[in-house]
């Protein structure tokens, strides 16, 4: 951890929200957001898919969800969803299936060929792996760690 000294810590005085450190910090992690985004669309056309197509396969090939929850992950609107799931079940990466806990509920899910594309996606997308890969291991934890901790689900 010997590059996160002189980070605040719990028992440290709160940031202030135009302290020159933290809009550092915010715009960096901004520049980080823009280049993420700007590769997953560029991997996502590769695989003729919008961004929102993509981000939807790839939540999916996690596990698959109501529409209503697919929803809440992308901070969208169900209606939204639905759409992009259709889209995705046209070309064959998606399908409905019953939720085996509730069956008045369908699941969209991935087909063999959407993990395969997802998979492909997830690969594709070096920007992030790249630089990870320049941390050790223990600097790669502190950081899930702040960023979970950020998130509020530390």
């Amino acid at each position: 951890m010997g590059r996160l000294v002189g980070m605040a810590t719990s028992s440290s005085p709160a940031a202030s929200p135009t302290d020159p450190l933290t809009l550092e910090v915010v715009e960096l992690i901004g520049t980080v957001v823009a280049r993420y985004y700007e590769e997953y669309e560029t991997a996502a056309c590769e695989h003729a898919l919008t961004g929102a197509q993509a981000r939807v396969l790839g939540l999916l090939s996690l596990e698959p969800m109501p529409m209503r929850r697919i929803a809440q992950k992308l901070k969208c609107e169900p209606s939204n969803v639905t759409g992009i799931v259709d889209r995705l079940e046209a070309r064959g990466l998606v399908e409905r299936r019953p939720d085996p806990d509730d069956r008045r509920v369908k699941l969209a899910a991935p087909t063999e060929e959407g993990h395969a594309t997802a998979r492909s996606l997830r690969e594709s997308l070096g920007f992030a792996r790249e630089p990870l890969a320049s941390l050790s291991h223990e600097e790669r934890v502190a950081l899930r760690g702040l960023l979970r901790r950020m998130l509020g689900t530390a």
